[in-house]
This record gives structure tokens, C-alpha cells and sequence, in this order.
């Protein structure tokens, strides 16, 4: 730490000299005096700072024989210290400030534990500070908690504390397992708006992405009245913006936590018109951002709230017009800093996003969305933006739109969406990844005129790479898009396909403990192994690396959906002109065909007999040997049992009977 003399902090030469003397009586009247100087004075905080003054307040606020009066002045010049710089809060942090500040709150003195805790929210408001800080002693929450009514100061500290700290599920649960809700939920009804405010911001931050937590909020009462329509007359017209907006978010948070039905009144009629109303032109830019944002995660998952939504309040139009916004603005960050950012750009993404949550379900909302002047300009303009945010959410717009078959064929076309996406996903943040890769799955599909472009710039081998990817999601979207690019494709590309992932990956895949990426990896193999031709060429190079997968998820404990995808490859497998001799050599794939024709799902019956019609089918070269081998083993008298069931299914029946003509009857 670099030390001054004290003739380079400003008007403090005697002041600091008095701090560090040995006169004691001189102590409390200089540290009064510095207290005033800094004030409002970030070069004079930093220069203190740098004296070394931080640990030297903090001896005193330790030593339980310095005078009260002292260790809360103390404490006052700490928090004030902490109003400057971030780096101020760093060497008040690295100093052991928060641990002293802690201890502190046990005092009885209710003035200095005042001081202790305005110290302490404020350097947690700081990105920098390590909010684990007030979990690491098991008493420091109940004690919050005990204390919180104290007064309207300990009430507004503790509540902004708390909001600032419940960063995981953990904290969450912390929180609400040591009374946290029964001690916030009459600061609901407080009179004093600075304790309100805050008191929301704690129960949003508790009740965000966690069940268990929103039902104990949605379920308690405050003087006999649940805690959620507390939080709607906070949503009343005659309240702050600021108040709606955070009661409003409060409410979402209970909605998507499944505590409150999205069909109920508080969510249709209150809170949604409210976020559409925090998106309107007269709102603050913050407000208009964080309506959007709210709006999009309320109603990302549920139909009927996006058909609500996109016809409340010109709802469309309003996100429309955050689009032509252009100017920059000083946002209000925490601790009342400002920075500049591009109002044009957090915008953009908030409206993206709501876009994207609006579109996910409905065709006329894809349309009226589209309708709006220069929307696919706006979205593809989006992708090749320079903030991350409006990359993200403008893709993910573009991939609630990409459901739409009619816009695949058409407008993405037409605007050649696929170069900006092909960009982002080899070069673009990882953000952006997942659902840059979700949006290429759809422009893959066979009708999609985008995927010749897509297949020319290499799509086969970066999906390939996805497909080796830590995260599941990648890996899923990664055997996805080869899926789709197999369907109906050209034997050229096929054997592109299962060449460039290899029989190492293939079986690899085929293991993965993800149910849904394996089901996409047998859809791939289906897709591939479909037609004549293709069957059989594609066998010859890996039969034996098929027949082992098939073996490999047949004889695991997996899904009913997972082993009929799997017979439907070995149906289509059986398909084949010398495909067939890969499933006819291997009499354990045989002995697996017959037991599930005698197994209890009529799936895998129906599905088991298909493949076996297809091995013995009349008109192919080699029939008759195959049907004498199956009817030696026993397959036609399991289809003589399986026609006699009683309560046959109808499908099943014809299938069994299509089998045994085969055979003559």
C-alpha cells in the first residue's frame, strides 16, 4: 500500500496525525472531522485510504474497551469510504472490514449497529464484493432476521442486504428456512417507501427460478391476507412505477415457479397489462427495458399468456418501436452510479427477447410480428451487432420465428439469414451458441431452402464438433441438425455425414446418459439408413458398428421410445438387399426380434413384426432361405400366437397377418 505524508491529503495534516497519536481523548474528534472531509470526495476517500486509515478504525470497532461513541464514527467513515470508488470497496474488503461489521451487529448499542449495517449494504451492492461472506457463520442470518425491526434503518439495510446477497438456490433457501418471510412480509404494508422497495427486490431475488420457495411466499399471510395480494395492491395505479414494476416482477417470479396459475386473475388481469405498460413510449428507458425483459419471461413457456400478451395494449407495436431507437443514455446502476451505455442496444435485446417469448408458439403472432416495418432487417442487423446481449436475443427471436414452416421457405430466405448465423456460431460469443445452433437444427429441415448455402460452409463438420461438446445442449442440437440434414438427403451427403462423426463417436453418442440425445442419435441413424441403395452401401462400410449399437441399446435398460426407435433401424436395416444379412448372421439380434414380438407393449410388437415382414418379404432375392431359418427358430408360430390374442390391436392384427402370407398362411 502506497503511504502518503500528511501534507497530501487536503485540510487532514492534523486530523490523521491525532488518529494514529496516543492521546485517546483526541481520537473521537478526529475521526468526526475526517468523516466530514471525505464526504462527497472520492480523491480525498482514496488518499485516507491510502494513509492507512482502514485499519486503524477497525481496531478500534474490535476492542470492546474503546467508547461507543468512537466505534460508530468509526464505522460512519468506513460506509462513507465505501460510497467512492470500487477499488474502495476492494481494500475495505481485503482489510477484513465485513467480518468486523458482522461482529458488530451483536452489539447492543442500536446507533452503531445502524452504522455497521448502512457499511455493510453498502458494500454489498458492489459487483466485486464476494456475497458468501454473510453465509460463512450459520448466526449471522437469524441474527439479520432477529434484529430486522429494530428500526426503519435496520429494516431498509437488512432488506437491501439480503436482495443483494440471494445470488443461488441455496441462499434462497437459507434465507426461507430461518423466518425470512414471516419477517419481510409486514414490511409490505410499511408507510415508508425506501423499506418497501427493497422489502420487493428481497422477495423477487427469493422467489426467482425456485419452486419451493415461491409456494411458501404464495401460501403465507400477513394479517390473514396472502402475501400475493399484497403484492397486487402494490400494483396499483396510484403507486410509483418503480413500486408496479418490482411487485410486478415479484408476481412473474411466483407464476413461473408454478405457485400462482398463469390463469389466474392476478397474473391475466394485473400483472401482464402491467409489464405491457412499463414497455410504453412515456416510460424511463430502465423501465421500458425491464417491462420487456419481465413480459418475456412471463409469458416465455405458456400459450394462452403469449395470445394475451400479443393482444393487450398494442403490445407488438409498442416492442416495435424500441427497435428505432438510437440515442445514448446514462442508466442508473447500483448505488446510484451511472454509466454510459447504448439505449439503442439494451433496447434491442429487451425487445428481442419479449419477440422471441411472444412467437414461441403461435403462427398468426409469427405473422403479425413479421408484419412490422423492417422487423427482418432489425433481426438480422441484430446478429451482427457488437454487444453480445443484442446477438443472443436477436437470435433467439429469430429462432421462435424459425418455427414457422412458411417463414423458413420465404422471409429467412429472402434475407439470407443463414450467413450472420453461420458467423456467430464459429466465431460469436458462447453464449450465443446454444441457440444459434437450435435455430440451425430448423433451417436444416428438408424444405428449408437455406440448407444448401448452410451445407456449402461447412455445416457438417461444425455440428460434427458440437456433438463432442461438455454441455448436453450442444451435443443434443449438435446430433439434432445432422438429423435433420440426413432426412431425404442425397447418398453423397450420407456418407458424408456418418464418415465425418465415425463409429467411435456413433457408439459414444448411443451411450450418452441423456435420454433425448440418444433418442436424436437413433434418429439420425434411422434417417441415414432409409432407401435401397443407401441402406446397403451405408452397411457394407459400417454393418458391424450398426448391428453392435443396436445391440447395445436393445440389451440396456432404456425407454419404450428409445427401443422402438431402435427396431425401427433394424426395420429399415431389414430393408435392404444385402443390408438383411447383418440382422439374418446374428442370431442374438434374431432372439431380440422375437422377444419383443411376445413382449407386452404393442409398439415394440408391431414394430418387431414389421422388421421381421421386411426380412422374409416374398418378391426378394433369398426369401425362402430366410423365412425356413425363421420358421426353425419359431417366429411364424409366435405370429400364430400373436393373431389368436384376444383384444388385438387392429393395426397389429394386419401387420401379423401381412407376415404370416409371407410365410403361406
Amino acid at each position: 500500500m502506497m503511504i502518503l505524508s500528511a501534507m497530501d491529503v487536503d485540510g487532514c495534516h492534523g486530523y490523521i496525525d491525532d488518529l494514529f497519536s496516543n492521546e485517546s481523548d483526541k481520537w473521537l474528534d478526529a475521526t468526526t472531522k475526517i468523516k466530514y472531509i471525505v464526504i462527497g470526495n472520492n480523491k480525498q476517500k482514496s488518499c485516507i485510504i491510502n494513509y492507512g486509515v482502514i485499519p486503524r478504525l477497525l481496531q478500534w470497532m474490535i476492542d470492546d474497551v474503546t467508547p461507543i461513541e468512537l466505534r460508530t464514527e468509526a464505522a460512519v467513515v468506513l460506509g462513507s469510504l465505501a460510497k467512492g470508488v470500487e477499488e474502495n470497496i476492494d481494500c475495505l474488503v481485503e482489510a477484513g472490514t465485513v467480518s468486523v461489521l458482522l461482529k458488530g451487529l451483536s452489539n447492543n448499542n442500536l446507533k452503531y449497529v445502524e452504522a455497521c449495517l448502512r457499511c455493510l449494504r453498502i458494500i454489498f451492492s458492489s459487483s466485486l464484493t464476494a456475497v458468501d461472506f454473510i453465509y460463512q457463520d450459520a448466526t449471522v442470518i437469524p441474527h439479520l432476521i432477529n434484529i430486522i425491526s429494530k428500526s426503519v434503518c435496520t429494516q431498509e439495510c437488512i432488506t437491501t442486504i439480503f436482495a443483494d446477497c440471494c445470488k443461488t438456490e441455496t441462499h434462497q433457501s437459507l434465507l426461507c428456512s430461518n423466518g425470512a418471510i414471516a419477517a419481510l412480509a409486514p414490511l409490505l404494508c410499511s408507510n415508508i417507501y425506501k423499506v418497501q422497495m427493497p422489502t420487493l427486490s428481497c422477495f423477487a431475488m427469493m422467489c426467482y427460478q425456485n419452486e419451493q420457495v415461491s409456494m411458501a411466499v404464495a401460501t403465507a399471510t400477513y394479517n390473514a391476507e396472502p402475501i400475493p395480494n399484497l403484492f397486487v395492491k402494490l400494483l396499483a395505479r396510484d403507486k410509483t412505477h418503480e413500486m408496479q414494476m418490482a411487485a410486478a416482477q415479484c408476481l412473474t417470479y411466483l407464476c413461473r415457479g408454478g405457485a400462482i396459475s398463469p390463469d389466474n386473475p392476478i397474473i391475466v388481469l394485473k400483472t401482464l397489462p402491467t409489464l405491457v405498460r412499463m414497455c410504453k413510449r412515456e416510460r424511463s428507458i430502465e423501465e421500458r427495458v425491464e417491462g420487456a425483459e419481465a413480459l418475456a419471461y412471463l409469458i416465455e413457456v405458456n400459450s394462452d399468456l403469449q395470445k394475451t400478451a400479443a393482444i393487450t395494449d398494442h403490445c407488438i407495436r409498442t416492442l416495435a418501436e424500441y427497435l428505432k431507437f438510437t440515442e445514448v443514455h446514462q442508466f442508473i446502476v447500483k448505488n446510484h452510479q451511472r454509466k454510459d451505455v447504448s439505449s439503442m442496444d439494451e433496447l434491442k435485446q429487451a425487445a428481442f427477447k419479449a419477440f422471441a417469448a411472444l412467437a414461441a408458439n403461435d403462427e398468426d403472432i409469427r405473422k403479425r410480428i413479421l408484419e412490422m416495418d423492417g422487423l427482418m432487417e432489425q433481426v438480422v442487423d441484430g446478429m451482427n451487432s457488437n454487444s453480445v446481449k443484442v446477438q443472443v436475443a436477436s437470435v433467439r427471436c429469430l429462432h421462435s420465428l424459425s418455427r414457422s414452416v412458411q417463414q423458413l421457405r420465404t422471409t429467412f430466405h429472402d434475407y439470407n439469414v443463414w450467413k450472420p448465423l453461420m458467423k456467430i456460431i464459429q466465431n460469436g460469443p458462447h453464449e450465443a451458441l446454444a441457440v444459434t445452433s437450435s435455430v440451425l437444427c430448423n433451417l436444416l429441415l428438408e424444405f428449408s431452402p437455406s440448407k444448401e448455402p448452410i451445407l456449402e460452409e461447412g455445416a457438417v463438420e461444425i455440428l460434427v464438433r458440437l456433438t463432442s461438446h461438455e454441455d448436453p445442449s450442444l451435443r443434443l442440437n449438435g446430433i439434432w441438425g445432422l438429423m435433420n440434414m440426413a432426412f431425404q438427403a442425397e447418398q453423397k451427403l450420407k456418407t458424408h455425414i456418418i464418415t465425418s462423426v465415425g463409429p467411435d463417436r456413433l457408439l459414444k453418442l448411443l451411450s450418452d446418459p441423456i435420454p433425448s440425445i440418444l433418442i436424436k442419435t437413433l434418429g439420425l441413424l434411422r434417417n441415414l439408413l432409409s432407401g435401397k441403395p443407401h441402406i446397403d452401401l451405408l452397411m457394407n462400410m459400417y454393418g458391424k458398428q450398426m448391428i453392435q449399437a443396436v445391440i447395445l441399446i436393445l440389451e440396456g435398460d432404456h425407454s419404450l421410445d428409445i427401443k422402438e426407435q431402435t427396431l425401427c433401424i433394424l426395420t429399415n436395416i431389414a430393408d435392404g438387399n444385402s443390408a438383411k444379412d447383418y440382422i439374418m448372421t446374428n442370431e442374438d439380434v434374431l432372439k431380440k426380434l422375437m422377444s419383443y414380438m411376445m413382449c407386452t407393449s404393442v409398439n415394440l410388437q408391431l414394430t418387431a413384426t414389421l422388421c421381421i415382414t421386411n426380412l422374409i418379404w416374398n418378391d426378394e432375392e433369398g426369401a425362402h432361405s430366410r423365412q425356413a431359418k425363421l420358421r426353425d427358430m419359431g417366429v411364424q408360430k409366435i405370429l400364430h400366437q400373436l393373431q389368436t390374442q384376444t383384444h388385438q390391436d387392429l393395426i397389429l392384427n394386419e401387420k401379423v397377418k401381412a407376415a404370416l402370407e409371407q410365410f403361406g398362411g
